[in-house]
């Protein structure tokens, strides 16, 4: 398939699949003319490249999913530590969520006499219900606060 067709195909821009062969994530094999050709298999590839993103996972963390070939070899450690970190946000957003549905028809006269509320703002001061930030390793790649 030439890169066109992978595009049509996958909903990847060529510009972006440009950019992923580049950053060694997916490989075409050969030209047709100008254009780049690639086999088959990198629909599949480009599957699990949205699925990582999707999930959180950075594109070089995606690629050392690649880095036995073209088969992904995932690790399964990395996936439970994602699923974890997952759990964590939905549970923060969760807290978020009812804080502010409570807020919004809380009966006290001023937010501030609410107890409930008062409990959001203490835990927004201390960081609790902030996104988890991420720090780049010496490898350039990001880690979770936690792993630090």
């Amino acid at each position: 398939m030439d890169i066109s067709q992978v595009a049509a195909r996958s909903g990847v821009a060529a510009s972006a699949l440009r950019y992923y062969e580049q950053k060694g994530l997916i490989a075409s094999v050969g030209r047709a003319g100008l254009r780049r050709t690639f086999a088959p298999e990198v629909l599949e590839q480009l599957s699990l490249i949205a699925l990582g993103q999707a999930a959180g996972f950075s594109l070089d963390e995606i690629k050392d999913m690649f880095a036995g070939g073209r088969r992904a070899s995932i690790d399964r450690r990395a996936l439970e530590a994602k699923a974890c970190e997952i759990d964590a946000t939905i549970k923060r957003l969760q807290a978020l969520s009812n804080g502010l549905h409570h807020a919004a028809v809380c009966p006290a006269p001023n937010h501030f006499e609410c107890p409930t509320f008062k409990r959001l703002l203490r835990a927004a001061g201390a960081g609790k219900l902030a996104p988890p930030t991420r720090a780049k390793t010496a490898g350039g790649r990001r880690t979770p606060k936690r792993a630090r």
